[in-house]
């Protein structure tokens, strides 16, 4: 396992869950993600990821919501955790996300390369 993988791994345990609004995926436009994230997830074709982009959407957003919710990309497990990203419909866990955490993930994605999810 990389160092990255393990990074990851580590804040994803950092970040607190909570219940999104059934049906709500006001969170859920294109994002970026770190290689390593990627490479977790399922690969999307060109035209699935053009058809998903054409509606702002995330290309592993379906019918019932995130495909990929466990394996979600730090940037949208951030996504109504913290001040700096609220949920539009005012949800969140109980405590945020720590300041300190938050920093991190953000160091992470300045220091990857990041592709379009």
């Amino acid at each position: 396992m990389s160092c990255t993988s393990r990074k990851i791994d580590q804040l994803r345990r950092q970040i607190p869950g909570f219940a999104c609004e059934p049906g709500c995926h006001d969170c859920c436009g294109p994002v970026t993600a770190s290689s390593e994230e990627m490479s977790r997830l399922p690969v999307k074709s060109d035209a699935e990821h053009d058809a998903a982009l054409a509606e702002w959407n995330c290309v592993h957003l379906g019918a019932q919501g995130c495909e990929v919710y466990e394996q979600r990309p730090l940037i949208c497990r951030l996504f109504g955790t913290t001040a700096s990203l609220p949920c539009p419909r005012g949800r969140g866990p109980e405590a945020p996300t720590e300041a300190h955490v938050e920093q991190q993930v953000h160091e992470l994605i300045a220091s990857t390369r990041q592709v379009l999810v």
